[in-house]
């Protein structure tokens, strides 16, 4: 096989699996590991390939542009309740806990599920701290600092401040994309400090994140697998995509 064919194939897979590794790709056309490592060199020179650690990823998987809150409010809103549903079940069984909420469309679904048993809500989400604040059902913790108009989340040193001196029992974390690559991931590099932040801050870390962000790599990685207790999404995550999450040794809740 020619060059030009192995990497006409090999984009194509990429594109149909949405990554491709160097290890793989050596043995299936029965290459070294230079020669791939060339083919895909040469694919990202042509801007139709990203390389990332071990091998490569579509140009378009590297995503730059984030959503506003207003349109992700109506993506998926089943899965999104489910998976908070489910989440809300994953807390401890004790009186007086203490849950850090992180910004997104998925983890304010957990405002109306919350359990009586949840004492103190901290936020850095000015809608969630709003509809809570209005339930008058916990006592809530807005943290401070500047707003993103995007997502309404604060961000900046005030919050990492905040967080850096909280130690709470429980925190759902939301990602735009998670990936067996990149890990759990998000567009906005202040917001991943401060989901950094969050994970640092609690015994328990959950990620909630609806199926249709697998496989999708944003700019910053804010947790790797091995940082969190287990990712919670959704029914229509496909078979192949669970088993390779778990051979990665990430627990997965399925709502």
């Amino acid at each position: 096989m020619y060059a030009e064919e192995r990497q006409h194939e090999i984009l194509a897979l990429a594109r149909s699996f949405g990554r491709v590794s160097v290890t793989e790709l050596a043995s299936r056309y029965g290459v070294t590991p230079e020669t791939i490592r060339r083919d895909l060199d040469a694919l990202a020179a042509r801007d139709l390939l990203s390389r990332v650690h071990g091998g490569a990823v579509p140009q378009e998987k590297l995503l730059l542009k984030e959503a506003s809150l207003r349109d992700r409010q109506t993506t998926s809103p089943d899965e999104k309740l489910a998976i908070a549903r489910h989440a809300a079940n994953l807390l401890p069984e004790r009186d007086g806990l203490t849950v850090l909420l992180d910004a997104g469309t998925t983890t304010g679904r957990l405002c109306a599920v919350l359990p009586s048993r949840v004492s103190m809500v901290v936020t850095n989400s000015v809608p969630i701290a709003g509809e809570l604040a209005d339930r008058g059902e916990v006592e809530v913790l807005l943290l401070g600092g500047q707003v993103r108009g995007l997502t309404q989340a604060t961000v900046g040193v005030d919050a990492h401040t905040a967080l850096s001196r909280l130690r709470v029992d429980v925190a759902f974390v939301g990602a735009n994309g998670f990936s067996v690559d990149h890990g759990f991931s998000t567009p906005d590099p202040s917001e991943a400090i401060i989901k950094r932040a969050m994970v640092a801050a609690a015994r328990q870390v959950y990620v909630l994140a609806d199926a249709s962000k697998f496989g999708v790599d944003y700019l910053v990685q804010f947790a790797g697998f091995g940082d969190v207790d287990a990712l919670v999404t959704d029914s229509r995550i496909e078979e192949a995509s669970l088993t390779a999450l778990q051979a990665a040794d990430l627990t997965v809740e399925v709502a």
